[in-house]
C-alpha cells in the first residue's frame, strides 16, 4: 500500500471511526460565501472546477446509484451549463469533476451529487468534496471530509510538499465562516499526480 492509498484509507475508514459529527451536505453551501472571502480577503480566484471523490464498489445497486447521480448532473448541465466528467484515478477512487465559471453553480452541483448518493443509501461511499483556488503563489484547496463532517485547507507545492503557512492563514481567515476541522492530524493531503495538476487529475 503506497502513501496515497494510506491517505485515502485514513480519509475513509479511520476518519469514520473517529468522526466527531455527522456529515451534512448542507455544509457544502458554506463554500458559496467562502469563495467571496477567498477572493476579497486573500486574493484567490476559484479555478473553475470542483470535484466529488467517492469509493466504488462491485454492486449493481451502486452502479444504478452512480447513474442516478449522473442524471442529476446532466440535468444541471442543461440548466446551468455546469459541465462534468467522471474520472477514476490510479488508485481506483472515483471522481465527479465539475467545470463552471460560476462558483455558486459548482457548489450547487456538488451538493446535488452528494445528496443523491445519500438518498440512494450510499453516503458511506463519499470521501471528500474538493474546491480549487489559485493565485500567483500557487493552488489552494478547501476539502470537505464527509467522514469528519468538516472542512480543512490544503496548499500543495509540487507533488509531495505543502505550505503549512498558507494553510494556517486560510484557516484563520475562514474560521467561523466554514465548519473547520480543528484536529490538524486530519488535514489529509490529496496530492496531484503531477506538478501543475489538480488532485482529481
Amino acid at each position: 500500500m503506497g502513501i496515497f492509498d494510506t491517505i485515502r484509507a485514513v480519509l475513509g475508514t479511520s476518519a469514520e471511526t473517529d468522526a466527531t459529527r455527522e456529515a451534512d451536505p448542507e455544509d457544502l453551501f458554506g463554500m458559496s460565501t467562502a469563495y467571496l472571502t477567498m477572493q476579497a480577503d486573500l486574493g484567490y480566484d476559484h479555478c473553475g472546477e470542483a470535484a466529488l471523490c467517492f469509493s466504488g464498489m462491485d454492486s449493481t445497486r451502486f452502479d444504478d446509484a452512480v447513474e442516478s447521480v449522473e442524471s442529476i448532473l446532466e440535468a444541471g448541465e442543461i440548466d446551468t451549463g455546469t459541465g462534468f466528467h467522471r474520472y477514476e484515478d490510479d488508485h481506483g477512487y472515483q471522481w465527479f469533476v465539475l467545470e463552471d465559471d460560476d462558483p455558486e453553480d459548482l457548489v450547487t452541483s456538488v451538493h446535488f451529487a452528494a445528496d443523491q448518493f445519500i438518498e440512494e443509501g450510499f453516503g458511506s461511499r463519499l470521501l471528500a468534496a474538493v474546491f480549487g483556488f489559485e493565485n500567483d503563489d500557487g493552488p489552494a484547496y478547501w476539502i470537505y471530509s464527509f467522514r469528519r463532517g468538516a472542512y480543512y485547507p490544503f496548499a500543495p507545492r509540487g507533488t509531495n510538499d505543502r505550505s503549512q503557512q498558507v494553510e494556517f492563514k486560510l484557516q484563520s481567515v475562514l474560521d467561523g465562516e466554514l465548519g473547520l476541522e480543528d484536529d490538524e492530524s486530519y488535514w489529509y493531503p490529496l496530492w496531484p499526480d503531477a506538478h501543475g495538476n489538480h488532485p482529481w487529475e
